[in-house]
């Protein structure tokens, strides 16, 4: 088939995708919206914007993908499977500095210090109080080259540690702190709930609130869809990013409600001592600067990054 009736064949499967169908009782049901997010707290309102019928509010229906790639999640935006999908801002800097399309929708997870979701822990045994003791030693992230790396990084080296000493590994975050009791690794970023265990438990300790290095607020992630996708659809991108704004407001004021939910669809154990992420409700760079400073400084975007340009269309 010719590249331009491929083309042509995609944008009239895409706008039947967003169409109303007739079903053969003469009913209608609604445009479905194809959405991937990473099954954590950070990505989750979806999941309560489905649960809560906020997309419904809007005219949607949503088919949900958890996946905890964010390389995939990318990958499909970009290859037209999902419509709008939840990436960290690290993942959206590099994706555009390759040339890859994305476009900025709606903010999602903020990083808070006053309330930690996420903190470089120890062996609660372990001789390590500050982070100079870490120079030299093994440090595991659940993903290399990373925001993960990243904040650690700059955690150490802003508090008199040197982050170019520091093996760091990739291992998933259920592994980390038996793994660090039984002395096979030094540190650990670990993410609620297991930083809930952590602060709790008897294995492990927190060491610091490592992505403070990056600054003590900041945008973890957000929401994007294809440039093509939000030329074809402007105003489905218009009332997507209408739902996260409302879905956010709600959330940031029902963390009671919203657990339930969260553990629903991604089998969390959300407990009553469990930190919660709070969302954005709205665009500011003073939360997405810092994060694409400091991935030029480590080396995770070659060149410098404006909050203007991943806004721009």
């Amino acid at each position: 088939m010719p590249a331009f009736s491929r083309h042509r064949l995609a944008s009239v499967l895409g706008c039947l995708a967003l169409l109303l169908i007739a079903t053969p009782s003469g009913t209608q049901t609604l445009p479905v919206l194809r959405v991937a997010t990473t099954p954590i707290d950070t990505g989750s309102q979806v999941y309560y914007a489905a649960d809560e019928g906020f997309f419904k509010k809007a005219g949607f229906d949503t088919e949900i993908t958890s996946l905890n790639s964010g390389s995939a999640i990318a990958a499909g935006v970009n290859a037209g499977s999902f419509d709008f999908a939840q990436v960290n801002i690290i993942s959206l800097a590099q994706a555009r500095e390759r040339g890859v399309p994305f476009v900025l929708v709606a903010p999602a997870g903020l990083y808070a210090e006053k309330s930690l979701t996420s903190a470089l822990v120890v062996a609660k045994t372990a001789p390590f109080n500050a982070a100079k003791d870490m120079n030299g030693k093994t440090i595991a992230v659940n993903a290399l080259s990373s925001i993960q790396q990243l904040g650690v990084a700059a955690w150490l080296d802003k508090n008199g540690g040197d982050s170019t000493t520091v093996k760091f590994v990739e291992a998933p975050i259920p592994q980390m702190v038996p793994s660090l009791a039984a002395g096979r690794l030094d540190g650990a970023l670990v993410a609620e709930p297991e930083l809930d265990t952590v602060e709790h438990g008897s294995a492990a300790r927190v060491l610091g609130p490592a992505y403070s290095g990056i600054a003590k607020t900041f945008l973890i992630s957000a929401w994007v869809t294809s440039a093509q996708f939000a030329h074809d659809h402007p105003d489905v991108v218009r009332k997507f990013a209408d739902v996260m704004a409302e879905t956010a407001r709600w959330a940031n004021a029902h963390g009671a409600d919203s657990g339930p939910i969260l553990q629903k669809y991604t089998k969390v154990a959300v407990t009553p001592t469990m930190a919660r992420v709070q969302f954005a409700e709205a665009f500011n760079a003073g939360q997405i600067q810092p994060v694409l400073d400091a991935a030029v400084k480590y080396g995770l975007v070659k060149s410098p990054t404006t909050t203007a340009t991943l806004l721009a269309r």
